[in-house]
């Protein structure tokens, strides 16, 4: 492909699963239906909201080209979830749930910026510095060294859960930490100034993209899989520490089943009869049979499920329950008193100051609460053509970013 002649106006379908879109996803996955360089069509998943460039919640395909803000920020965001055979029981003591989430606290670094505070070792550094030159003096960095084996802030968090078969849960939603930003931004500068040099037509200058077969993108995508490596290794290293803990509460606890998947990421598949570059930006993998995780908010279900493999949706789910309020309105129009009363019976930290600016700065950030989220319930049963639901979950404690 390189940088072959781009012409304007050629529109896919938008396929959507998502009930009540809001504007500025829709208007994004227009823009996404005028790209020059994807295919079939574009696919919102039911949790769907506005992103940067690409609605997150949407998956698209491209032809021999990737578009670093269709995987977005946090590169290789996912989730880890263990099934254990403790009884729910258990932790019915809400001072015994609060005394196994401190212990978290003091061995998990929890938050924006919380960190090692020593370097940690991961054969993963070595083998992508000893095989990528020059790059390697971009990362990895001595920060993202200190930072595996942390949760991050925002919507990252740390869960004891139960399930319908009142059997203890440990799940984990955490990423690349600040590796995936750094990655993601700078290959879009180059991508922007690639797509402007040989004035590419795009419906919207945060979708320009790289030419797999240009060596930015190669690179691009090869440092997107060491992103996702790291993604896994960091969420692998908590929930170590989740089920050690575990088993110093819980004596003769055994651990049955780990999971472990991506949301923010690209990869080569077939579809439609042709091998394509499909991104899931807030979207997860829902081949036939494969085994994923949908989380609710942090006072609600979450889900494991089993893949369907529709194609319709680039055999894809959504990633979670999806925002149905940004952060700022959140903490402008949610009061303390609804929030906690949705987060009774279940261990957390309550509601800290805002961090942020505008309209929010000075108040309470509640940007985390349920109700800055669409229903799970709802977004569930209206993808039950792209997943069945085998366990439902519930939260005992919440331990977020």
């Amino acid at each position: 492909m390189k940088w072959e002649k781009f012409e304007v106006g050629y529109t896919m379908p938008v396929k959507s699963w998502c009930e009540n879109c809001e504007e500025g996803a829709v208007q994004q996955a227009v823009n996404l239906a005028h790209h020059p360089v994807l295919v079939h069509h574009v696919a919102l998943m039911p949790d769907a909201h506005q992103g940067y460039g690409m609605p997150i919640g949407g998956v698209v395909a491209a032809k021999d080209a990737v578009i670093p803000a269709a995987v977005g920020v946090d590169i290789g965001c996912g989730m880890i979830a263990t099934e254990t055979d403790v009884p729910a029981e258990a932790f019915a003591e809400m001072p015994f749930r609060r005394a196994f989430q401190e212990k978290l606290k003091e061995r998990i670094p929890v938050g924006e910026g919380e960190s090692h505070r020593v370097t940690q070792d991961w054969e993963g550094f070595e083998e992508y510095t000893a095989h990528n030159g020059m790059r390697s003096s971009l990362w990895p960095s001595k920060l993202d060294r200190m930072n595996l084996g942390t949760l991050g802030g925002g919507n990252h968090f740390i869960e004891l859960q139960k399930s319908d078969k009142n059997r203890v849960w440990l799940m984990i939603h955490s990423g690349s930490r600040n590796l995936g930003k750094r990655i993601e931004e700078h290959y879009h500068r180059i991508a922007a100034k690639m797509c402007e040099r040989f004035r590419v037509p795009l419906p919207d200058t945060d979708l320009a993209f790289l030419p797999i077969e240009e060596p930015a993108g190669h690179d691009y995508f090869t440092d997107m899989l060491f992103a996702l490596r790291y993604a896994k290794e960091n969420r692998r290293r908590m929930m170590e520490v989740m089920k050690a803990t575990l088993a110093e509460f819980v004596s003769n606890a055994n651990f049955i089943r780990t999971i472990d998947i991506h949301h923010n990421y690209a990869v080569f598949e077939e579809h439609f009869g042709e091998k394509v570059c499909v991104h899931r930006k807030g979207a997860t993998s829902a081949k036939l049979d494969e085994i994923g995780i949908i989380p609710g908010s942090m006072g609600t279900a979450s889900y494991i499920v089993r893949g369907l493999g529709n194609p319709e949706s680039f055999m894809s789910c959504s990633h979670g329950a999806g925002r149905r309020m940004s952060r700022i309105a959140a903490s402008t129009t949610l009061t303390v008193e609804e929030c906690d009363k949705a987060m009774e019976g279940i261990v957390c930290e309550r509601w800290h100051k805002y961090k942020g600016f505008g309209k929010a700065k000075g108040r309470l950030d509640l940007s985390e609460a349920p109700q800055a989220y669409k229903d799970i319930e709802d977004v569930i049963a209206s993808e039950l053509d792209l997943v069945e639901p085998l366990v439902r979950l519930v939260p005992l404690a919440s331990l977020k970013g």
